[in-house]
């Protein structure tokens, strides 16, 4: 590989060897499993940074902290006689050779959604070909993991869905059966049923995750956006009352108010 890659290889090894890092040498792959989960969501969030702001800097440093995880992972493997760093990278270079053979063979695949669906059916058929053992399902859904995140479960269970049919034809009923869901909400509000609320906030939200598939958007995506907005926006609020020598847990919501909408005139 390459001479940098090379030396983050050899920097990762000498941290566990005898003499390294104590913490480090102490990591397994299932320690380390929550530290794989949030950089991939804090470079999640760089990516939405670096399309607002047109700067990779923090992209590039998030990215380095996913790989770090990636060479960890496979140091241990390395240690343990299971696999290293090059079985990786071999297996997912053979892996997107043989997914797209559009490119690296004869098929012809011209629209993206063909690419995803021989996309899926080639994994099946490697599954089969590997002769792995695959646990019993019940459901073409089983195929989503329930540990996902909410808004991806949702999202990939409907284009499971969709795939075999069963969607709406077009956005418009949707945003009908948005409206009932809202309808229903406010029924459930009405009677202060906690249980009922909570039932039908979740029907909204899979609702909306819906809509967003059919016009191509990624929801968390999106509600990510939406949180950078409100925490600038909140932010500016902030250091609006502190400019005038106020305090925003002493503010009135109308003062407030009015400040969030200045924050929104001015494109914040």
């Amino acid at each position: 590989m390459s001479k940098r890659f090379d030396e983050l290889v050899s920097v990762m090894e000498r941290l566990r060897a005898p003499g390294g890092c104590p913490w480090d040498a102490e990591q397994t792959y299932s320690s380390l499993s929550q530290y794989l989960l949030e950089e991939a969501y804090e470079a999640f969030d760089a990516i939405q940074n670096a399309e607002a702001t047109g700067n990779i800097e923090h992209l590039k440093e998030e990215l380095g902290d996913l790989l770090l995880q990636v060479v960890f992972h496979s140091t241990i493997g390395k240690e343990r006689g299971e696999f290293t760093i090059e079985d990786v990278a071999e297996t997912v270079s053979k892996k997107l050779v043989l997914r797209h053979p559009h490119v690296f063979g004869d098929a012809k695949l011209e629209k993206a959604k063909d690419v995803l669906d021989n996309w899926d059916t080639l994994k099946a058929n490697e599954r089969k070909a590997s002769g792995k053992v695959e646990k019993t399902k019940d459901s073409l859904l089983d195929d989503v993991p329930v540990h996902f995140p909410g808004l991806l479960e949702a999202l990939k269970l409907t284009k499971k869905a969709a795939n075999v049919g069963f969607d709406w034809p077009e956005p418009s009923p949707i945003l009908e059966k948005a409206e009932e869901e809202i309808n229903e909400l406010r029924r459930a509000v009405k009677t202060n049923d906690k249980e009922n609320i909570e039932e039908e906030i979740g029907d909204l939200l899979f609702v909306i995750v819906n809509l967003a598939r059919h016009f191509d958007v990624e929801p968390e995506t999106a509600l990510k956006r939406t949180n950078r907005k409100f925490r600038q926006r909140f932010k500016f609020i902030e250091d609006e009352l502190k400019r005038n020598g106020d305090d925003i847990t002493s503010s009135s919501l109308s003062e407030m108010d009015m400040l969030w909408e200045k924050a929104k005139s001015k494109g914040g």
